[in-house]
């Protein structure tokens, strides 16, 4: 086991959001661990030692490069035992600090979805993919989540020693348990919401992004409601898109019906409220709110991409619709709305199938793959 292990995302937010879990099972295994990344780092592990560092979210920012060269600096002082890199942009300029640096740590690079597929355009993908070729020679391990990216690594040959394959980070099911409290804060949310019992709400939490791309989904609204289907929409999240969607939501006059409560970890009464779970995103990884919505038993909607299809089967617990296909979109809302029974059962079998992503399975199978011969 690795003494001096680094984490590193483009924000704490991230590694709060995914990490925290397996940063206190490596503090308690006896190892130092340091995080690195933007942003509030209040909320991790007590005995994490923090290291801020202003990634910008742009991948040509002459900032990063600054941030490539200080953590360059960093690891020739500091000598990390293992390097556990998260986020495409703080993996790519963490290793090149790497490359710079002339130590060579352990890393383990994180694949949260890597931002090229099949459908990527040829100029985005060669420069993607060179960045990727660039640091492999400091990648010891490449650790994926949907078979897609596992694909493109082993195509590609984008890692040193090792390609993993994870269910993910793990998801804690017992956040999403129906309880009186759950119940209490529900009903509060539909009294707030103005929500009516023949409603039919749609929910997604998520980053607001080009990547997420929950523009599809507001304007699917007018078509949905002018078809006779009384739906409401809950984004839960923010992020650099929350303000253009607030106001379209104006401009198609469905105000109304889109409901923003900011970003929550208590997401648990949104989705007990919702009928159906919701994603128009254009890639993903291996995605945590589809996961929690299966976990609550709700059926699922996604466009047809990576990560989508390792958790969604076509009418079995939900429907995958081609990416940006407004009308294969609203027909999958039609058929879940029109049958209650289906509803049910699709979010039965959902449920089932996410077993297999608990955090207690998850986590101990993940250490073992990725630190235990560290």
């Amino acid at each position: 086991m690795a003494k001096k292990i680094l984490y590193v995302a483009s924000t704490f937010g991230h590694l709060k959001s995914f990490h925290l879990p397996y940063m206190e099972r490596l503090l308690s295994l006896g190892s130092q661990v340091y995080a690195m990344g933007a942003g509030d780092s209040s909320g991790l592990p007590e005995g994490v030692q923090t290291i801020s560092m202003p990634f910008q979210k742009k991948m040509a920012s002459f900032e990063n490069f600054k941030c490539a060269w200080r953590i360059c600096n960093l690891i020739r002082k500091e000598k990390y035992d293992l390097v556990s890199v998260h986020t495409s942009l703080a993996a790519f300029f963490t290793r090149l600090g790497i490359l710079l640096s002339g130590r060579r740590p352990w890393v383990i690079n994180t694949v949260h979805g890597y931002l090229f597929d099949s459908r990527t355009s040829a100029p985005k993908k060669m420069l993607l993919l060179a960045a990727e070729k660039l640091t492999q020679p400091v990648t010891n391990v490449v650790a994926v989540m949907n078979r897609q990216d596992e694909q493109i690594a082993r195509q590609h040959r984008l890692y040193k020693d090792q390609l993993v394959y994870l269910d993910g980070m793990g998801i804690d099911t017992t956040r999403f348990v129906s309880t009186s409290d759950t119940e209490k804060k529900m009903q509060e949310l539909r009294k707030k919401m103005g929500l009516t019992p023949q409603d039919f709400v749609m929910v997604c939490a998520a980053e607001f992004s080009n990547r997420k791309n929950q523009v599809f989904l507001v304007r699917a609204l007018p078509k949905l409601r002018e078809n006779g289907i009384p739906c409401h929409l809950i984004l839960a999240g923010d992020g650099e898109r929350l303000e253009e969607i607030r106001a379209l939501s104006l401009q198609l006059s469905v105000e109304q019906y889109v409901h923003l409560p900011g970003y929550t970890r208590d997401l648990a009464p949104y989705f007990y409220l919702s009928d159906v779970s919701v994603s128009a995103s254009r890639i993903e990884g291996l995605p945590f709110q589809i996961m929690e919505a299966m976990a609550c038993g709700l059926p699922v909607i996604a466009s047809r991409i990576k990560g989508h299809e390792d958790l969604v089967e076509s009418n079995v617990n939900g429907f995958l619709f081609d990416f940006d296909d407004q009308n294969g979109f609203c027909d999958a809302v039609r058929q879940i709305y029109q049958d209650r029974d289906i509803r049910k059962h699709m979010g039965e079998i959902g449920k089932k199938k996410i077993e297999r992503y608990r955090l207690e399975k998850v986590l101990p199978e993940n250490m073992k793959k990725l630190y235990e011969k560290k």
